[in-house]
């Protein structure tokens, strides 16, 4: 009479025959690498209070300790293989938390220095007859926007239309020439382009020639490469069969371009003009050569110097005043405006991607 065996239910263990192994290893419990993390925390913790140093050789540690400790523990429980998996993803984890460090740091900074002078009065009054405390930089803010505003109304059309000239219309000698020296203005340094700014104005119009139109032709030589690259790369992204569709109906080019490619683009191109925006709002090279400075508001810009919020913030900080926390405390305030303006910048720019971005089945 034969007997059946019944197969062993999960929790029993399988035990492999004599002379071989099993090739079954065991696995680390879901809480083994936040326990793994916090262990190295603690223990970097101790160390770190025990040498006297600081916050990023306390990263740094338990960076390292995370990552041995946790590929040690799994190579002693699930063997060789895992264990390398587990140690590149600690390894790759750990780069992310080095990198991010001082960002964390820096925005931390700024708020916590930043927000004694978050007030009102830092918003609607300038410097103008101000020595020593109060004042504020309502006309830096002004100043930043009526650049950053003439800036963009030069560089959207010109990058746009260069974009759309080597997309649909450059396949010779031309266009390769306009790559090549877009992809050269993309990494020139942003002192330069103040410079142009300042040379191109004092042969035009004098020696001496600082105004808030100068700078704002500095920012657009910045953003200009920005413009053509985003937005080629958008373009070039349009299927091909739209614009057939479109010439087989007898659809002139010009036309194919401006009621199928751009609208179908528009979500990528906005995005990328207003990160070229939040790229140049925040310089100061340019526009200390070509702007200027000054403690008064001044709402022309082709006549007198303009204040911005960069250049405010350098000189209340480079130059303070006596006493110097209040110079500071302005400076640290308009780099945190500054920030904010970047951040609501980035936040608009997603914003317009979603609401324009082509919907599924359309």
């Amino acid at each position: 009479m034969s007997t059946t065996t019944s197969p062993p239910t999960p929790t029993e263990s399988v035990e492999p025959p004599n002379g071989t192994k099993s090739l079954v290893r065991g696995t680390l419990p879901r809480w083994a690498s936040w326990g793994a993390l916090g262990a190295a925390a603690v223990l970097a913790g101790l160390i770190v209070r025990l040498l006297g140093f600081g916050v990023t050789p306390f990263v740094l540690s338990t960076a390292v300790l995370y990552a041995i400790g946790i590929s040690g523990w799994s190579r002693w429980v699930e063997g060789g293989r895992k264990a390398t998996d587990r140690a590149f993803t600690a390894l790759v984890a750990s780069a992310f938390l080095l990198a991010l460090t001082p960002l964390v740091s820096v925005v931390v900074t700024v708020i916590s220095r930043g927000l004694d002078r978050f007030d009102g009065q830092f918003f609607t009054y300038s410097m103008r007859g101000v020595v020593g405390d109060g004042g504020g930089a309502y006309h830096a803010i002004m100043g930043t926007l009526i650049t950053s505003g003439l800036a963009t109304l030069m560089s959207v059309p010109i990058g746009l239309a260069t974009a759309i000239y080597l997309v649909e219309y450059g396949h010779g000698r031309l266009s390769r020439a306009i790559t090549f020296f877009v992809d050269v203005m993309t990494g020139i340094p942003s002192i330069v382009a103040g410079l142009f700014a300042y040379a191109l104005f004092a042969l035009v119009f004098g020696p001496g020639t600082v105004n808030g139109f100068a700078g704002a032709v500095a920012l657009s030589v910045l953003m200009i490469p920005i413009v053509v690259r985003s937005s080629e790369e958008m373009l070039k992204i349009v299927p091909d069969d739209l614009r057939e569709a479109a010439f087989a109906l007898g659809t002139p080019k010009w036309k194919v371009i401006v009621r199928v490619v751009l609208p179908t683009a528009v979500a990528g191109i906005s995005t990328g003009v207003t990160l070229a925006i939040a790229r140049v709002v925040g310089e100061t090279a340019p526009l200390l050569i070509a702007t200027g400075a000054t403690g008064s508001t001044n709402f022309n810009p082709f006549s007198g110097q303009m204040a911005t919020l960069s250049v405010f913030s350098y000189y209340e900080y480079a130059s303070p005043g006596v006493p110097v926390d209040p110079s500071l405390d302005r400076a640290w305030t308009a780099a945190l405006t500054l920030m904010l303006i970047v951040m609501v910048l980035n936040l608009v720019a997603r914003s317009i991607s979603l609401l324009f971005a082509p919907k599924a089945g359309r």
